[in-house]
């Protein structure tokens, strides 16, 4: 089964996750450039905090912490140290673009804590071969659409996914043996494209982990993550149940979808 991320810094909220199916928390510490990059999009840009570490490891003995950090700077070593000071399992780096701060990364980290890297420039994705050399010092690599997609100049985020870049980078990064995973995933018939296409998308290729987006901790009565939880398990496991040949027409269908979407979007400039 996937395993599922929630970012959420409010312990009571994530206590409540965990209780309903999620795996993994995850604590958003990046704010290096990323207004530049992102302000005035459909995005939401976080505001977590170190004490954030500290609250989450208070509440969740369990549950998985995933922290993602700076982009590599000149602080990074204190950033990291003080981020698995405070109970991190998973360090994540964004917005890489070489080897060598990959390399400096896990210099940093010193087998301390699980390392994912999160591909989300067009230089990483490229450059991915030359980066996997590090894989046994390397847990997880996940494919970022939405910084990715605006890297490359591209209209909607699921572009990325319908031109095949990301199957042909998660096919390099399970050669290797790691997990791996991309995006994020809306509650089941909702998004831009349905939710139940990019799921099935995830099974095909074998995706290990997913975001889930805002849209399940945002909806009213106590039961209703766990409703829509549950709705995204029991479609997984239909999709689960299918031979090869339908889920490669579901991604036929999902790939138009995206494209067609992509184009509304450009037509309404």
């Amino acid at each position: 089964m996937l395993e599922f991320m929630m970012i959420c810094n409010d312990p009571d909220l994530a206590a409540h996750a965990a209780s309903n199916g999620v795996n993994r928390i995850f604590i958003d510490l990046e704010t290096h450039g990323k207004q530049s990059r992102q302000g005035g999009r459909d995005t939401v840009i976080s505001s977590h905090s170190m004490d954030d570490i500290d609250a989450m490891r208070s509440r969740l003995d369990r549950t998985e912490i995933l922290v993602r950090a700076n982009p590599i700077h000149e602080r990074s070593e204190q950033e990291i140290d003080d981020i698995l000071s405070r109970g991190a399992d998973v360090i994540m780096l964004p917005m890489f673009t070489t080897r060598c701060q990959v390399e400096r990364l896990i210099g940093y980290v010193d087998s301390r804590a699980k390392i994912c890297l999160l591909v989300e420039t067009a230089q990483a994705l490229t450059r991915l071969p030359e980066i996997l050399k590090l894989s046994d010092q390397l847990y997880e690599v996940y494919f970022g659409l939405n910084d990715l997609h605006i890297s490359m100049g591209l209209d909607f985020m699921f572009e990325c996914l319908a031109s095949g870049l990301i199957e042909h980078g998660i096919h390099q990064v399970k050669t290797h043996q790691l997990r791996t995973g991309f995006g994020g995933i809306g509650r089941m018939g909702a998004g831009a494209v349905p939710a139940e296409h990019i799921l099935s998308e995830h099974v095909r290729l074998g995706s290990s982990i997913v975001i889930l987006s805002r849209t399940f901790s945002t909806g009213g009565g106590p039961d209703f993550m766990a409703t829509e939880i549950k709705k995204l398990r029991e479609e997984e496991k239909r999709l689960r149940a299918l031979e090869p040949v339908e889920l490669q027409r579901n991604q036929a269908l999902l790939h138009e979808e995206i494209w067609q979407v992509a184009q509304r979007m450009r037509e309404s400039r």
